[in-house]
């Protein structure tokens, strides 16, 4: 099997650390919503976006738009991918399905956490969870899969 750029050398693991902060820092859109790391664990991460002024969805409630919290879950749903897996790859959502349970309070932040529960071959199957200022009171809950593109 051939050597890619992003795989470790054989018997070594990569950092998973590195990899997420690489996908908070590199990838536009996670730099642009300010997306930051909160933790990372084998096969689960947890990833935040503070309130800020331009994430708002309505200025009159002063509310974090749904879009930055969809884009929050799919982000965090590809960090627990990539982290169980065991060198980081690319990878594509193939399904994303959103259960949106209310609006985040207002001028709040929002918290995912992502765990993939099965990986295959080429697919990945992972849940979130994303919250404001209470964990039990969830924003959203999501179930996604994503495509597996191991290179070699």
């Amino acid at each position: 099997m051939a050597e890619t750029p992003d795989a470790p050398p054989p018997g070594m693991t990569y950092d998973t650390a590195d990899t997420a902060a690489r996908m908070t820092m590199f990838v536009p859109h996670a730099a642009a919503l300010g997306l930051e790391l909160v933790e990372i664990g084998k096969g689960k991460g947890m990833m935040t976006t503070p309130w800020r002024e331009e994430l708002v969805g309505d200025p009159e409630t002063g509310v974090i738009a749904s879009g930055v919290v969809t884009a929050l879950l799919d982000h965090t749903c590809g960090l627990a991918i990539n982290s169980a897996a065991d060198a980081p790859m690319p990878i594509a959502t193939l399904d994303l399905r959103i259960d949106y349970m209310r609006p985040a309070a207002p001028r709040s932040g929002v918290t995912c956490e992502a765990q993939c529960y099965r990986l295959t071959r080429t697919i990945g199957f992972v849940r979130a969870e994303a919250w404001d200022l209470d964990r039990s009171d969830l924003v959203a809950t999501a179930q996604a899969a994503f495509m597996l593109n191991p290179r070699g």
